[in-house]
Formats: structure tokens, sequence, C-alpha cells
């Protein structure tokens, strides 16, 4: 079994920063592929970033490529996602997840088994 706890959300102005934090326990970190996913309201999940177990790998999708950064510290079993040049329509609930089966960077909700609660990230224009 694994927890994840996020942080780090909040009300930002657009072109602002902020950056989320995933601390996980219960399984060794380092054998964990990771992913953010974001949800509104009324929509459909996306993936928004994914980083595999030694960070040789990561994905990002195409609205936030360029503005968006995964990390990962094994050391500390934190995940992060450093976010710049915010846009009212990145105001989101970012959950973070992890893929105990798969090897590398995974793409597919489904392959992430363990989820977090959540945290809110709220762009103003």
């Amino acid at each position: 079994q694994v927890s994840l706890v996020e942080s780090g959300g909040g009300l930002v102005q657009a072109g602002g920063s902020v950056r989320l934090s995933c601390s996980a326990s219960g399984r060794s970190f380092s054998t964990l592929a990771m992913a953010w996913f974001r949800q509104v309201p009324g929509k459909e999940g996306e993936i928004v970033a994914a980083i595999s177990q030694g960070s040789g790998s990561t994905y990002y999708a195409d609205s936030v490529a360029g503005r968006f950064t995964v990390s990962r510290d094994n050391a500390k079993a934190v995940v992060y996602l450093q976010m710049n040049s915010l846009k009212p329509e990145d105001t989101a609930a970012y959950f973070c997840a992890a893929d105990s089966r798969s090897w590398g960077v995974s793409r597919q909700k489904h392959d992430y088994e363990y989820w977090g609660q959540g945290t809110q990230v709220t762009v103003s224009s």
C-alpha cells in the first residue's frame, strides 16, 4: 500500500508560479513511476506530467510542456511539479498518482493504482 499526500496548491495570479509536492510512504519510492493529473469539475481528468522511477524519462501534456517541470527526490520520497507561467486554464485540482506495476512512464490513468487526495490550484486572470 502507498500513501500519497499533496501540498503546495493555492491561489496565484496569471503568469505566476507554484510548486506542488507529493510525499509518498508505505513502499520503496524508487520503484514507483509517478504522475500528476488534474481535474476540473464536469470534465475528464487529464494527465499533466509523469516521471519514471529513476527520472530518466518524463512526459508532459502539450498544454503544459515548456511551462511545467516534474522532478523527484527518491531519497526524500517526494515528487514535485514546478508550474510556471500559469494561465487561468490551469485552474484545477491536482492529484499525485503512483504506478507500482509498470517500469517507465505511463500516460494511462488506469495504470496508476495509488492516488493522493488532491490540492487545488486556482489561477486568477
